[in-house]
């Protein structure tokens, strides 16, 4: 018999969003004629934009012929969506990117759980808390934490609570982290981070030879001027950050499946022995070798967002999330609730009533109101006592759901 890795086994119960399948599978077993409102994971609901449509058909009919067929292609991406990238998502910010620092995926989620693979099986993690659950859970199966503790903290791992205190925005780790995970607009919380202070960060691993990690996955959704959408808007931020970009939530890709990580070239590391070596000559050695690329359909769909009718399909499918998200907002603020976030982001978090835990919360959202969310508690011990909804839901549904809420 097989010996397993037994740093899966220091995981929690389960992650995070099948438990909430489980309970609601559950419920819904009890209650078969019950109307469930869903505004828990961050799924869109919107259908693809038109010009994606298009673009999927058309490059479907070109693989079905001799002369338009590719099979395997580059697995960094083709040059047509890197150029895009660059063009439309940083030129405009003032950020000069070569195709070669710009890597496709399949997935943010993904590449936010591989990149810890390039880097020492010793590296001291730092994480915001809450966060999104597969920085940690990804670094507890490599083998970088110790065991859970009572307050579901790992040893070895840095926390970096965000909580109301500090207005979600996490200090700076005492113990010097070699990683730092930062997300904004953040998930959970749908806060936002200012210049000046991605700036302290950048600043802050300058001088201790740390790297950021920084998820922008939902900068599409920044509505307010003078937020950062990337940390290289920063300057020195290319010799310190790696940023992880989503087509998911942009542009309704959670089924198709495309994203993109930037590592830029003035980006190193360094072996036990002091030399350097480039993060993107590693990342593009364990791409290339883990993974075949994303598929020729999917990128040109993902080129066709960045034309000028697909900006505007996209731009709409947009301002139709984050009017859910005012929607969701004023109605929890009308109702009495301490909320947060929902401006510059798809996700409210609002603090639980009466000291309720995260999760009594969403058994009594679940059993009085029938509206699913997402626990606090699940992101991290910081979101203990709060709770996240989701703007993704359609429109009659949203304002169904802050009516019951509201009511209870």
């Amino acid at each position: 018999m097989a010996n397993i890795n037994e740093n899966y086994l220091k995981l929690k119960a389960g992650y995070l969003f099948p438990e909430i399948a489980r309970r609601v599978k559950v419920y819904s077993e009890k209650h078969p004629n019950s109307k469930i409102i869903r505004l828990g994971i961050g799924d869109v609901t919107l259908p693809l934009a038109p010009s994606v449509v298009d673009a999927l058909v058309s490059s479907s009919k070109e693989m079905g012929t001799p002369e338009g067929f590719h099979g395997y292609g580059p697995e960094q991406g083709y040059s047509f969506l890197l150029k895009a990238i660059a063009d439309n998502d940083y030129a405009p910010l003032g950020v000069k990117l070569d195709e070669s620092e710009i890597f496709v995926s399949d997935g943010s989620k993904c590449d936010c759980g591989n990149i810890q693979e390039i880097f020492s099986q010793d590296a001291k993690i730092a994480i915001g808390d809450p966060v999104y659950p597969v920085y940690v859970d990804t670094n507890v199966m490599a083998g970088r934490t110790g065991e859970a503790g009572p307050d579901g903290r790992y040893a070895n791992l840095i926390y970096m609570p965000s909580t109301k205190e500090n207005g979600f925005q996490p200090d700076f780790p005492k113990e010097r982290p070699d990683l730092i995970y930062l997300c904004f607009p953040n998930n959970p919380t749908g806060t936002v981070a200012s210049k000046e202070s991605l700036k302290a960060w950048v600043e802050y691993a300058k001088k201790n030879n740390s790297i950021i990690l920084y998820d922008s996955a939902y900068e599409a959704f920044i509505s307010e001027p003078g937020v950062p959408r990337s940390i290289y808007e920063v300057e020195g931020a290319r010799e310190v950050a790696i940023e992880f970009r989503s087509f998911s939530k942009t542009a309704g890709f959670t089924g198709l499946r495309c994203a993109y990580i930037v590592i830029p070239k003035e980006l190193k590391g360094k072996t036990k022995d002091g030399q350097e070596v480039s993060i993107g000559q590693l990342w593009s050695r364990r791409h290339t070798t883990k993974f075949n690329g994303v598929s020729y359909v999917t990128q040109k769909a993902a080129e066709a967002i960045y034309s000028t009718q697909g900006k505007k399909e996209i731009r709409a499918s947009i301002d139709t999330y984050m009017a859910n998200a005012k929607l969701i907002r004023e109605g929890l603020i009308k109702a009495g609730y301490d909320v947060f976030g929902g401006v510059n982001a798809p996700y409210i978090w609002l603090k639980t009533p009466n000291n309720l835990s995260s999760w009594d919360f969403f058994d009594q959202l679940l059993d009085k109101a029938q509206v699913v969310g997402t626990p606090g508690s699940g992101f991290g011990p910081a979101g203990e006592g709060y709770f996240r909804l989701s703007a993704f839901g359609k429109k009659d549904d949203v304002i169904e759901a802050i009516r019951r809420i509201s009511a209870l």
